[in-house]
């Protein structure tokens, strides 16, 4: 595995292998079987595969947690070269922004819900930084978790937009054991946070339930999914909502693909999870778009 960690050098290795198909799985690092696994479906599926590691400050409020993210970057050499990441890109801020930007990116639309409610910019920061790491690695295919799901929709909007000539991949949730999305905040977690934060995934499970039982009123299913979350945890719900996906709009009947998705504060960490399902209540694994 070859360490990147300026534009220049990263933007040599499309040059050198102008034929050969790139697979590219955009991080912020302190990696867990998540991103590991989106490595594994992305060395499956193209000749070279680049991950990158940038904890991105445009994408962080100011109350947020920009400071205080997990960053390990020697043990996530270790991992990424494991997996077998063939050239890791890790530039640091400089590197990324050595000027104030000239051009303002902005999202207009899929963020006024979810996380983009309450984190205003949040998503304008992420697609100015994949709008400059698609340039910088000119991937034939990128990589990104369902867990993220708003994030995905996002991501499809800016290659849709931008005509990027890239195929997004959006693979399964990885999660603990006991059904816990893997995150790399469920570090901050107390011991009791910990057994609690099961509940998010037990109550989609719910909903998936009621679905397939018949119940395909939105309403009556968000309802139930609060009331279980807010039974079996100590954490405050920033959101229960049920939409359609990836165009992200509020639904009263399910008769298409919709994400149910949650989001809850504990004492040190916000934590989300959602499932996507068709009308039918089958759970969609993977997304694919674009290229």
């Amino acid at each position: 595995m070859e360490i990147i960690k300026t534009i220049f050098m990263m933007q040599k290795i499309k040059q050198k292998f102008p034929h050969l198909n790139i697979g590219f799985v955009p991080t912020m690092g302190y990696l867990h079987e998540g991103h590991l696994s989106l490595v594994q479906q992305a060395k499956k599926e193209n000749d070279i595969v680049i991950m990158s590691i940038f904890v991105n400050p445009l994408q962080f409020g100011p109350e947020e947690d920009f400071d205080r993210y997990p960053r390990n970057e020697k043990r996530d050499m270790l991992l990424a070269e494991k997996a077998g990441v063939d050239y890791l890109f890790i530039p640091d801020v400089n590197e990324m922004y050595p000027k104030d930007l000239v051009i303002e990116m902005k999202i207009k639309d899929r963020i006024g819900v979810l996380c983009g409610a309450s984190r205003p910019g949040h998503f304008d920061g992420v697609i100015t930084v994949l709008t400059k790491l698609f340039h910088i690695v000119q991937p034939t295919k990128a990589y990104f978790g369902l867990k993220d799901a708003q994030q995905l929709a996002v991501i499809d909007s800016l290659i849709t937009d931008l005509n990027f000539p890239i195929t997004l991949i959006g693979v399964n949730t990885k999660r603990e054991a006991d059904g816990l999305a893997l995150s790399s905040r469920n570090v901050y977690l107390t011991e009791t946070e910990r057994h609690e934060a099961k509940a998010l995934f037990e109550a989609l499970q719910l909903a998936t339930k009621l679905i397939n039982d018949g119940l395909l009123e939105s309403h009556p299913i968000v309802t139930k999914v609060t009331e279980y979350i807010m039974t079996h945890t100590s954490g405050e719900i920033d959101y229960v909502s049920l939409l359609s996906y990836p165009n992200l709009k509020y639904v009263d009947k399910i008769d298409q693909q919709v994400i149910i998705a949650v989001a809850v504060n504990f004492k040190h960490a916000r934590l989300i999870d959602n499932i996507i399902v068709n009308q039918y209540g089958k759970i969609i694994e993977s997304f694919q778009q674009g290229g």
